[in-house]
C-alpha cells in the first residue's frame, strides 16, 4: 500500500456511540461470546474509522470460563473473578477443554467480520498472553501491586508452572482456532507483564510464553504486545514473535533498530486523542518521525482508545497518518502472504 497502515487497540467499544446503540442492556459476557453482536460492533468500527484492519472484538478474559472461573464484567468495577485461584487444589481444578468446544463462538464471529469486511481488509485476532491470564485468574480483579500472582508465584514455583501449562495449552488451542477460521495475523495482549522485574520474567514467565509462541506462529504473523514493559522487550521479542507492539513509553525507532525486527506496531499515547486536533497531530507526526518511513511501521496506539476519546479524533488521526506517510513508501500491510 501507498501509506503506513493503521488500526487501534480497543478501535470497537465504548467511546462509540454506535457500539452502546448496539449494546444496550445485553451484559458484557453475553455481548463478547455472541457472534452476531461481536462481528457487528467490530464492522461498524473498521467501517466509522476507515481504519486499515479490523480487529475481531471480545476481552481477553472469557477463555477463563470454560476453564471453570466465574466470570462478570461489574459497572463502574471492570471484570471480576468470583472463584480467584489461591491454592494447588484451586489450580488442579481447572480443565482445558478444546477451543471448539468451550470457545467455539469465536468461529462464528470471525466468519461473520470477513463476510461483512470490504474485500482486501485484514482481521487481526487476539488473546491474553499467559501472564496476563494467570494473573486475572488469582488476583480475581484488576490490582495495584499484584498481591497474590507474585505470592503465588514466588511461594509456590510448582502450581504457578502448573497453571501456566494449562494456559499455554487453552490459549495456543484458541489462537489455532482463529488462525483455522481465517484472520490474518493475531496479537498476543500481555498487559499487565510491566508489573516484572527483569529476572522475574525470565524465571517465572518466558518459557511459557516462548512455548505458545512456539506453538501458534508459522502460518499468519504473531504480535506480542505488553504495557509498562519496555525493560523487558529484548526478552519477550526472544520468546518468539514475529514482531512486537510498543506501547508508548518504549522508543519506536531506537528499539526496532535494536531488535532488527522485520516490523513494528506503535505507539502513540492514546491520552493524546483525549487532546486538541494540533496535539494529536504533533503526537502522530512523532511516531512517524521515529518509523522514518521504513517499511514494516504499521501505526496504532501504545495502548487501547479510552472511553472519553471524542470519534472525530480518532477519524483526524487515522486520515492524518494516512495522509502523511503517503509521501513516501511507509509501511506494510497485514497479511499473510
Amino acid at each position: 500500500m501507498d501509506c503506513t497502515p493503521v488500526w487501534l487497540n480497543r478501535q470497537a467499544g465504548r467511546y462509540m456511540p454506535e457500539y452502546h446503540a448496539l449494546k444496550g442492556d445485553t451484559p458484557s459476557l453475553k455481548f463478547f461470546t455472541t457472534p452476531d453482536l461481536a462481528a457487528h460492533a467490530a464492522l461498524d468500527a473498521q467501517r466509522i474509522l476507515g481504519t486499515d484492519a479490523a480487529i475481531m472484538f471480545g476481552d481477553l478474559l472469557p477463555i477463563l470460563v470454560p476453564m471453570g472461573m466465574e466470570l462478570d464484567y461489574l459497572p463502574d468495577i471492570g471484570p471480576v473473578i468470583g472463584n480467584p485461584l489461591r491454592s494447588a487444589t484451586d489450580v488442579s481444578k481447572l480443565a482445558t477443554p478444546p477451543a471448539r468446544e468451550g470457545t467455539g463462538y469465536i468461529a462464528d464471529t470471525i466468519k461473520q467480520i470477513l463476510d461483512g469486511l470490504p474485500q482486501g481488509t485484514p482481521l487481526i485476532g487476539f488473546a491474553g498472553a499467559p501472564f496476563t491470564l494467570a494473573s486475572y485468574a488469582v488476583e480475581g480483579r484488576s490490582s495495584r501491586n499484584y498481591l497474590h500472582v507474585k505470592r503465588l508465584m514466588y511461594q509456590s514455583p510448582a502450581v504457578w508452572n502448573t497453571l501456566m501449562a494449562k494456559l499455554v495449552d487453552s490459549v495456543s488451542d484458541y489462537v489455532r482456532l482463529q488462525i483455522d477460521s481465517g484472520v490474518h495475523a493475531v496479537q498476543i495482549f500481555d498487559s499487565w507483564v510491566g508489573c516484572l522485574s527483569c529476572e522475574d520474567y525470565d524465571r517465572y514467565v518466558k518459557r511459557h510464553t516462548t512455548r505458545l509462541m512456539a506453538c501458534v506462529r508459522g502460518r499468519v504473523p504473531v504480535i506480542y504486545f505488553g504495557t509498562g514493559n519496555g525493560h523487558l522487550v529484548d526478552a519477550m521479542f526472544e520468546t518468539g514473535p514475529d514482531f512486537l507492539a510498543l506501547d508508548w513509553r518504549t522508543p519506536l525507532g531506537a528499539t526496532w533498530d535494536r531488535l532488527g525486527m522485520p516490523a513494528v506496531q506503535g505507539n502513540m499515547d492514546p491520552i493524546a486523542l483525549c487532546a486538541d486536533r494540533d496535539t494529536v497531530a504533533a503526537h502522530a507526526k512523532r511516531v512517524l518521525d521515529e518509523a522514518r518511513g521504513r517499511p514494516g511501521h504499521i501505526f496504532n496506539l501504545g495502548h487501547g482508545i479510552l472511553p472519553q476519546t471524542p470519534v472525530d479524533n480518532v477519524k483526524f488521526l487515522i486520515n492524518y497518518v494516512h495522509e502523511q506517510s503517503s509521501r513516501a513508501d511507509h509501511g506494510t500491510p497485514i497479511t499473510d502472504n
